[in-house]
């Protein structure tokens, strides 16, 4: 397994927060999905109101 960094934006309210996010995953098609996981889980927010910037591998 491989370590990426994601960053990015969501949506908080009327404000657009930014966010760098660590994740450990085979490749990033699979760091973008795991990031929307999370987000989506302990936020409550859809995939539309976060918006990834950049994936690099660590």
């Amino acid at each position: 397994m491989k370590n990426f960094v994601v960053k990015g934006k969501f949506k908080a309210g009327s404000n657009w927060e930014n966010f760098t996010k660590k994740v450990e995953s085979q490749n990033e098609k699979n760091a973008t999905d795991k990031v929307y996981s999370i987000f989506g889980s302990r936020h409550g927010i859809k995939r539309s109101q976060i918006q990834i910037e950049s994936i690099a591998e660590e």
